[in-house]
Protein backbone atom coordinates (compact mmCIF):
# COMPACT_ATOMS: atom_id res chain seq x y z
CA UNK A 1 0.00 0.00 0.00
CA UNK A 2 2.77 2.48 0.13
CA UNK A 3 3.48 5.70 1.96
CA UNK A 4 0.19 6.79 1.63
CA UNK A 5 -2.47 6.46 4.50
CA UNK A 6 -5.04 3.97 4.27
CA UNK A 7 -8.17 3.47 5.88
CA UNK A 8 -8.77 0.38 8.49
CA UNK A 9 -11.80 -0.77 6.66
CA UNK A 10 -9.63 -0.30 2.85
CA UNK A 11 -10.77 -3.60 1.56
CA UNK A 12 -6.68 -3.90 0.85
CA UNK A 13 -6.33 -4.15 4.86
CA UNK A 14 -9.78 -6.05 5.01
CA UNK A 15 -7.99 -9.02 3.13
CA UNK A 16 -4.32 -9.00 4.79
CA UNK A 17 -6.05 -9.52 7.94
CA UNK A 18 -7.92 -12.18 7.22
CA UNK A 19 -5.02 -13.47 5.50
CA UNK A 20 -3.17 -13.28 8.82
CA UNK A 21 -5.77 -14.53 10.50
CA UNK A 22 -5.82 -17.26 8.04
CA UNK A 23 -1.62 -17.63 8.33
CA UNK A 24 -1.97 -17.81 12.29
CA UNK A 25 -4.44 -20.87 12.39
CA UNK A 26 -2.25 -22.66 10.11
CA UNK A 27 0.53 -22.27 12.49
CA UNK A 28 -1.93 -23.47 15.03
CA UNK A 29 -2.55 -26.66 12.73
CA UNK A 30 1.43 -27.21 12.00
CA UNK A 31 2.11 -27.08 16.34
CA UNK A 32 -0.96 -29.50 16.57
CA UNK A 33 -0.27 -31.79 13.69
CA UNK A 34 1.08 -35.20 14.53
CA UNK A 35 1.68 -36.03 10.67
CA UNK A 36 5.04 -34.84 9.81
CA UNK A 37 3.83 -34.73 5.83
CA UNK A 38 0.56 -32.72 6.36
CA UNK A 39 2.66 -30.61 8.73
CA UNK A 40 4.77 -30.14 6.17
CA UNK A 41 1.85 -29.49 3.32
CA UNK A 42 0.10 -26.58 5.50
CA UNK A 43 3.61 -25.08 6.22
CA UNK A 44 4.40 -24.55 2.88
CA UNK A 45 0.67 -23.18 2.42
CA UNK A 46 1.86 -20.59 4.89
CA UNK A 47 4.86 -18.85 3.08
CA UNK A 48 2.97 -18.78 -0.06
CA UNK A 49 0.29 -16.87 2.34
CA UNK A 50 3.23 -14.95 3.01
CA UNK A 51 3.72 -14.30 -0.36
CA UNK A 52 0.17 -13.22 -0.99
CA UNK A 53 0.11 -10.67 2.01
CA UNK A 54 2.83 -8.89 0.54
CA UNK A 55 0.88 -8.92 -3.29
CA UNK A 56 -1.97 -7.60 -1.90
CA UNK A 57 -0.34 -4.81 0.27
CA UNK A 58 1.34 -4.49 -2.98
CA UNK A 59 -2.19 -3.66 -5.04
CA UNK A 60 -2.64 0.60 -6.53
CA UNK A 61 1.29 1.07 -5.53
CA UNK A 62 4.32 1.44 -7.36
CA UNK A 63 5.86 -1.83 -5.98
CA UNK A 64 2.78 -3.60 -7.51
CA UNK A 65 5.25 -4.98 -10.22
CA UNK A 66 8.06 -5.95 -8.01
CA UNK A 67 6.73 -8.50 -5.27
CA UNK A 68 6.27 -11.79 -6.02
CA UNK A 69 2.86 -12.90 -7.74
CA UNK A 70 0.36 -16.33 -6.62
CA UNK A 71 0.61 -18.25 -10.11
CA UNK A 72 -1.09 -20.70 -12.13
CA UNK A 73 1.32 -22.97 -11.49
CA UNK A 74 0.60 -22.58 -7.75
CA UNK A 75 -2.87 -23.23 -7.90
CA UNK A 76 -2.02 -26.49 -10.22
CA UNK A 77 -0.24 -27.46 -6.90
CA UNK A 78 -3.14 -27.27 -4.51
CA UNK A 79 -5.22 -29.14 -6.86
CA UNK A 80 -2.66 -32.00 -7.34
CA UNK A 81 -2.80 -31.99 -3.52
CA UNK A 82 -6.22 -32.43 -3.65
CA UNK A 83 -6.94 -35.29 -5.65
CA UNK A 84 -3.68 -36.85 -4.00
CA UNK A 85 -5.25 -36.63 -0.46
CA UNK A 86 -8.60 -36.66 -1.21
CA UNK A 87 -7.76 -40.65 -3.02
CA UNK A 88 -6.42 -41.65 0.34
CA UNK A 89 -10.29 -40.63 1.88
CA UNK A 90 -13.20 -43.06 2.20
CA UNK A 91 -16.00 -40.75 -0.03
CA UNK A 92 -18.31 -38.67 1.79
CA UNK A 93 -21.78 -39.49 2.30
CA UNK A 94 -22.99 -37.05 4.40
CA UNK A 95 -21.89 -33.42 5.34
CA UNK A 96 -19.54 -33.44 8.21
CA UNK A 97 -19.20 -31.57 10.88
CA UNK A 98 -16.02 -29.82 11.79
CA UNK A 99 -14.18 -31.13 14.79
CA UNK A 100 -12.01 -34.36 15.21
CA UNK A 101 -8.52 -34.16 16.11
CA UNK A 102 -6.92 -31.07 17.45
CA UNK A 103 -5.19 -30.49 13.97
CA UNK A 104 -8.35 -31.24 11.98
CA UNK A 105 -10.76 -29.01 14.02
CA UNK A 106 -8.35 -25.94 13.46
CA UNK A 107 -8.16 -26.66 9.56
CA UNK A 108 -11.42 -26.60 10.02
CA UNK A 109 -11.36 -22.96 11.11
CA UNK A 110 -8.63 -22.27 8.72
CA UNK A 111 -10.83 -23.42 5.89
CA UNK A 112 -13.67 -21.34 7.10
CA UNK A 113 -11.38 -18.13 7.41
CA UNK A 114 -10.01 -19.01 3.57
CA UNK A 115 -13.92 -18.73 2.64
CA UNK A 116 -14.24 -15.32 4.07
CA UNK A 117 -10.85 -14.13 2.65
CA UNK A 118 -11.70 -15.61 -0.45
CA UNK A 119 -15.54 -13.42 -0.58
CA UNK A 120 -13.16 -10.32 0.78
CA UNK A 121 -10.69 -11.15 -2.48
CA UNK A 122 -13.80 -10.80 -4.46
CA UNK A 123 -15.00 -7.39 -3.09
CA UNK A 124 -11.59 -5.90 -3.88
CA UNK A 125 -11.24 -7.00 -7.04
CA UNK A 126 -14.75 -4.32 -7.67
CA UNK A 127 -12.24 -1.94 -6.68
CA UNK A 128 -8.67 -2.57 -7.78
CA UNK A 129 -7.58 -4.67 -9.80
CA UNK A 130 -6.10 -8.04 -8.76
CA UNK A 131 -4.13 -10.89 -9.84
CA UNK A 132 -6.41 -13.44 -11.60
CA UNK A 133 -4.87 -16.39 -10.15
CA UNK A 134 -5.41 -14.65 -6.30
CA UNK A 135 -9.24 -15.81 -6.23
CA UNK A 136 -8.87 -19.43 -7.52
CA UNK A 137 -5.87 -20.07 -4.92
CA UNK A 138 -7.96 -19.12 -2.19
CA UNK A 139 -10.45 -21.02 -3.84
CA UNK A 140 -8.90 -24.20 -3.99
CA UNK A 141 -6.78 -23.55 -1.22
CA UNK A 142 -10.23 -23.79 1.32
CA UNK A 143 -10.99 -27.10 -0.63
CA UNK A 144 -7.32 -28.84 0.23
CA UNK A 145 -7.87 -27.16 4.14
CA UNK A 146 -11.02 -28.96 4.03
CA UNK A 147 -9.23 -32.36 2.58
CA UNK A 148 -6.58 -32.05 5.10
CA UNK A 149 -8.78 -31.74 8.04
CA UNK A 150 -10.32 -34.84 6.93
CA UNK A 151 -6.92 -36.50 6.29
CA UNK A 152 -5.56 -35.50 9.74
CA UNK A 153 -8.80 -37.26 11.26
CA UNK A 154 -8.01 -40.33 9.31
CA UNK A 155 -4.44 -40.51 10.26
CA UNK A 156 -5.36 -40.28 14.04
CA UNK A 157 -7.68 -43.12 13.73
CA UNK A 158 -10.51 -40.59 14.38
CA UNK A 159 -13.77 -40.60 12.54
CA UNK A 160 -15.19 -37.73 10.91
CA UNK A 161 -18.65 -36.66 12.25
CA UNK A 162 -21.27 -36.62 9.94
CA UNK A 163 -24.27 -34.17 10.18
CA UNK A 164 -27.41 -36.20 11.12
CA UNK A 165 -30.18 -33.75 10.17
Amino acid sequence: MGPQRVPKDDPRVQLLGEVDELNAFLGCAVSSASDSEIAEVVAAVQSTLFALGAEIAAIGSDRANSVPKITQKQVQELEQAIDRYNSQLPPLRRFILPGGTACAAVLHIARAVCRRAERTAVALSRSYEINAFVLPYLNRLSDLLFVLARLANAKAGAADREWKP
